[in-house]
């Protein structure tokens, strides 16, 4: 079965071009310094276009690389073994990325839960209630904060697909995002 959190025509897919990075798990395991280095590595594309000017270019490539960044570093810190699929394009005025990986049946569980609390109030209500309750309980861990953030500050809209996996007891998580870049945003 199927299960779809955010907007369902956002979760579609992407139309232009693609650029697609796979993660491979191996004897050097996937961990933090690759999330940052892929994210740099694809803020620093994607922002080329943006070079004209050094605020846009600075600003496109910090909101670039925010996004991907929290992108995978859920996929890597959740994941279950296995490589993680990054695809990435630029849509009229619009960054567009899906993060592919594979999820076990308890981790899809927890993470339904919570995408059932942020996606169903104000993001920027819920990031300030979220900061409140890290802030009484530093214990606190899965409190979605850094997708709050993301919505909230950055205005990325945000969908989660989860289907069936090839393997028993896991499932395959496809997260989408988008943000504006213009440079009319930047200006």
């Amino acid at each position: 079965m199927t299960t779809l959190f955010g907007t369902a025509d956002f979760a579609i897919g992407m139309r232009e071009s693609v650029s697609r990075v796979r993660l491979f798990d191996g004897p050097l395991d996937l961990s933090w310094h690759h999330c940052a280095t892929t994210s740099d590595f694809i803020a620093d594309v994607f922002a080329l276009r943006f070079q004209s000017s050094r605020n846009d270019y600075r600003e496109v490539r910090h909101s670039i690389g925010y996004l991907v960044n929290e992108l995978i570093e859920n996929a890597v810190k959740f994941r279950a073994p296995g490589e993680i699929t990054i695809e990435a394009a630029i849509e009229s005025e619009s960054f567009k990325i899906k993060v592919s990986n594979v999820v076990d049946v308890e981790t899809t569980a927890k993470f339904q839960n919570l995408l059932s609390e942020i996606t169903a109030g104000d993001p920027s209500e819920l990031l300030i209630q979220r900061i409140e309750e890290n802030a009484a309980d530093p214990q606190t861990t899965n409190s979605g904060l850094g997708l709050l953030t993301l919505m909230s500050d950055y205005g990325a809209s945000l969908a989660w697909v989860f289907s069936p996996a090839d393997e028993r007891d896991q499932v395959r998580l496809e997260t989408y995002a988008s943000i504006v870049v213009s440079s009319e945003t930047y200006n």
